[in-house]
């Protein structure tokens, strides 16, 4: 057996001196390079005395020196048979060569081809694979103040940009040449075997690495193949896969010895935890042996790894817009089999409609490759997104939760033998919901894992003892973030969802499961709150029937106007006014474009006519008569409430034109000369402007009391209702309850016809 420790001969001494002393490092710097907490070996190493074996190499590996050429006479034979081929005169350039040339057909069959869920054939790497970025700095290592980050109801919470928080990406290549030692981590779906695998493909193809062999193993199917053997080493491995391809022993040992092998290890979270020590120890044992090597292994973060020494952390970025609109592309072409200009139709189809305000919650998906694959397969048959959105989140949780394990044959470690999967989805459903009552999407580790725990004790046979429930739920909610990748470590000690989208769907699942009047009280009191604008609508998609959650928010909705006095004359107004409006309209939609016209200029939905349109389309052409004229009639009123003495001369042209009304008034000459009456009172526009701006100063307030008071006289509207800013802010929510209403209206799949009548026969209308 070879001796654990090796000492530096006195000429090894004297290259080793020359070295240190190129580099101008001091033996504190040297003894950090290679992970030592003391100086005592390296100064061991300069005298001549015998170190630790693998100190030896990593020394010479810094110092980029021979060990060789370093070590005593009296013990490099021992090294030559551990650490060096038996014949160092073989030509390692040839040997690389022939190995490539061997290996070639094998790496091409066995990484070339991504394997996606439901696509029934394989697609090659080079037509669809995405360059990756990479995150230097693990997001879990990140010191974040949870107070500094977003809370769900302020304006600054940006769905897509959850997953960027701020960091700074690099190029997949840039990391690969700055690192020869990498552990890839990233959330399940990200692309972690899929950049492996073009890693191998681009060093087969002589593109990365061109003079280097490339070997990828999966670890699992590694696991497997040694189950039952003893003392079996990674070496011993790739031996016994290479004899099939002619490669010797001595051309192996001289591949690895000087570092000329690029070794793929793929899915470190896919070995049983029984056999994560046995893996760890092969692998860092054929790391320290053959440390010239270059080597990346891939895990999913959360992952309970033991640290490989000399190994570098990177995480998989999630996707850009731009990157997604790549993979979009190609897909379509790739994937769908589609002609190129059709391909393109349907990838500028699927990125405008990614793009709408509606589809936030699907483009925040996209980010994740797996689940863009999915996202592209409803596109596919539909051209456009799923109305029901229940069923693709559902799909994507299932394939996060089941699917995606099963297609690859993994069994994961079981967090407890009690502990289902419907468990699991109960205990998703449960943090979501009570993180979402908070206004909660970023969590910390304590809060969490107290949710966590007070879910546990709700099951049957639950054990109360506290110090059993906190390590119970620290392991809970470790397993889970490894296991699926649905909650995650946005930094230290900070945990939240992968995507807010997930939160939503189970926080409505969570209060959709027990529909009782109590449980429908409860869930409505939330009416008002932004960040519940979506759990409403996944809750009116899931229940059968819906008409008592679209009652319950009708009855709330009328309580808004009720309680504020000024608002429920203004919404009795509304119904005063649009009953006298001889058009054939839908008089919700009436009631809603008069709405917006009648709000103060300030006001952000003053003349904003998406939901009138949304409600009746021909509200988005040729107004009919009433209409028109009151609008017009508005608008004249507002550019006399904006104009001042300054600009006065300016605006007079505007104001002027806003009054020639007379192809709208044919039917009511009475305010057709009152109109006119009003314009002959202004002033000449060819007074000058001097003589403009004193008229306006004098009269312009008196003269715009009349416009109102002719147009609110003759039309019922223009009315100056004083409203104040909390009045203001009441209008606001009321008129996005009333969205909210109709767009729970239109997403629910099971509500009779008399609840659907009744709906929108009262939207805009206090109906108790």
């Amino acid at each position: 057996m070879a001796k654990r420790s090796l000492q530096a001969s006195v000429e090894g001494i004297r290259k080793a001196k020359q070295a240190f002393k190129r580099k101008g490092w001091t033996q504190e710097y040297l003894a950090a390079e290679v992970s030592l907490e003391t100086r005592q070996p390296i100064w061991k190493f300069f005298t001549g005395k015998p170190i630790d074996r693998h100190v030896f190499n990593d020394i010479c590996f810094v110092l980029e020196l021979d060990p060789l050429e370093i070590v005593q006479q009296a013990t490099v034979s021992e090294f030559t048979t551990l650490d060096a081929p038996a014949d160092i005169t073989l030509n390692i350039d040839a040997i690389v060569l022939k190995m490539r040339s061997a290996q070639y057909e094998k790496i091409q069959a066995q990484c070339g081809t991504l394997h996606l869920l439901d696509i029934a054939r394989p697609v090659s790497i080079n037509d669809l694979y995405i360059d990756a970025n990479i995150f230097e700095e693990l997001t879990s290592n990140r010191w974040l103040e949870i107070t500094a980050l977003p809370r769900l109801d302020t304006d600054e919470f940006n769905r897509f940009g959850l997953n960027q928080l701020s960091q700074e990406r690099v190029s997949g290549l840039e990391i690969l040449t700055k690192y020869s030692k990498l552990i890839v981590l990233g959330k399940p779906g990200s692309g972690k075997t899929t950049f492996l695998q073009s890693i191998a493909i681009s060093c087969n193809q002589g593109v990365f690495l061109p003079d280097y062999l490339p070997i990828f193993i999966s670890l699992k199917h590694f696991c497997e193949d040694i189950q039952g053997r003893n003392q079996i080493t990674l070496f011993k491995y790739l031996h016994e896969f290479l004899t099939n391809y002619g490669i010797s022993e001595q051309e192996l040992l001289t591949l690895l010895f000087h570092g000329r092998a690029l070794i793929l290890l793929d899915g470190l979270d896919e070995v049983t935890q029984e056999q994560s020590a046995t893996i760890h120890n092969i692998i860092s044992n054929f790391s320290e042996k053959f440390y010239k090597n270059n080597i990346i292994i891939t895990c999913r973060l959360a992952y309970q790894i033991y640290k490989f020494q000399g190994f570098t952390e990177v995480e998989i970025a999630d996707f850009t817009k731009p990157q997604i609109a790549d993979f979009v592309d190609k897909w379509f072409l790739s994937v769908a089999h589609h002609s190129p200009a059709k391909a393109q139709t349907l990838a500028h189809k699927f990125m405008q409609k990614l793009e709408l305000a509606e589809n936030q919650q699907i483009l925040e998906l996209a980010s994740t490759p797996i689940l863009l694959n999915l996202i592209c397969l409803f596109f596919k048959f539909i051209e456009d997104f799923p109305t029901n959105r229940c069923e693709l989140y559902k799909q994507a949780l299932d394939l996060l939760l089941i699917h995606w394990d099963e297609a690859k044959g993994i069994k994961r470690d079981q967090i407890d033998p009690d502990f289902s999967l419907l468990n699991k989805i109960k205990l998703f459903s449960y943090i979501a919901a009570v993180s979402l009552t908070q206004g909660d999407y970023f969590q910390s580790e304590t809060k969490i894992q107290q949710t966590i725990a007070e879910y546990l004790c709700s099951l049957p046979n639950a054990k109360t003892d506290a110090d059993a429930l906190e390590l119970k739920s620290a392991a809970v909610l470790k397993a889970i973030a490894v296991q699926h990748g649905i909650l995650i470590e946005r930094g230290r000690g900070i945990y939240s969802f992968s995507h807010l989208v997930f939160q939503e769907y189970f926080a409505a699942r969570e209060f959709m499961t027990n529909t009782t009047s109590q449980t429908l009280q409860r869930f409505v009191k939330y009416l008002e709150a932004k960040s519940w604008y979506n759990v409403f609508l996944l809750s009116a998609e899931m229940l059968n029937p819906v008409d008592n959650l679209l009652q319950f928010l009708k009855q709330n909705i009328d309580k808004l106007a009720i309680q504020n006095a000024q608002i429920h004359e203004f919404i009795n107004w509304l119904r005063q006014k649009s009953s006298i409006v001889s058009a054939a309209y839908h008089p919700a939609g009436v009631r809603a474009f008069y709405f917006s016209i009648a709000l103060p200029l300030e006001h952000p939905l003053t003349c904003n006519q998406d939901l009138a349109i949304s409600l009746d389309r021909r509200l988005a052409g040729n107004l009919a008569a009433d209409l028109g004229l009151d609008l017009a009639l508005t608008h004249a009123l507002a550019v006399s409430l904006t104009i001042t003495s300054d600009i006065f001369p300016q605006r007079f042209s505007a104001l002027s034109l806003a009054l020639d009304l007379r192809h709208l008034l044919t039917d009511q000459p009475s305010l057709q000369k009152s109109l006119q009456n009003l314009k002959n009172q202004l002033p000449l526009p060819n007074q000058g402007r001097d003589i403009l701006k004193t008229w306006w100063e004098a009269n312009g307030k008196t003269w715009t009391k009349e416009l109102r008071t002719l147009i609110v006289a003759n039309r019922q509207i223009g009315h100056n209702w004083q409203f104040n800013q909390q009045d203001l802010q009441q209008l606001q929510y009321y008129w996005n309850a009333n969205k909210l209403l109709l767009d729970c209206l239109n997403r629910a799949n099971n509500v009779t016809v008399k609840m659907r009548d009744w709906i929108e026969s009262n939207l805009f209308l206090v109906s108790i």
